[in-house]
């Protein structure tokens, strides 16, 4: 498989990076703007409106590909953050306790941060 797809890897990369991003985009909408469930926005200076400040202009620039590695460091750490005072304290298990998708989005922008912005990003047109 790795012949086949090896030569893919950075194309590969940066579609994960602006699939995760846009989902991250999204993941903060309904915090800001309310909807999608959610009966209004949260107050943006509360730790869950800052947390959809990051959500949805991190989320944009780690998909843009703009200043990746300090942004995705950032919602790295907001989503580890999110998880243990949101998820850990219902269970061990993310599948039990529902942070499965904080814990993706923590380790895949860790990833981010360490990897950089790869092909198809501003900051690979700006370097």
């Amino acid at each position: 498989m790795e012949q086949l797809l090896g030569s893919y890897r950075p194309h590969i990369y940066a579609l994960l990076r602006m699939a995760a991003g846009l989902l991250f985009f999204l993941h903060g909408l309904p915090k800001l703007f309310g909807g999608f469930g959610r009966p209004a926005p949260a107050e943006l200076m509360s730790q869950m409106g800052l947390a959809g400040i990051i959500e949805v202009i991190g989320g944009a620039m780690i998909g843009l590909g703009l200043f990746t590695s300090p942004v995705a460091f950032l919602a790295s750490g907001q989503m580890a953050v999110a998880y243990f005072q949101a998820h850990a304290p219902r269970g061990f298990w993310p599948i039990v306790n529902g942070g499965e998708l904080a814990a993706l989005f923590c380790f895949v922008f860790l990833y981010f941060a360490a990897a950089g912005s790869g092909k198809w990003s501003i900051d690979s047109i700006r370097k």
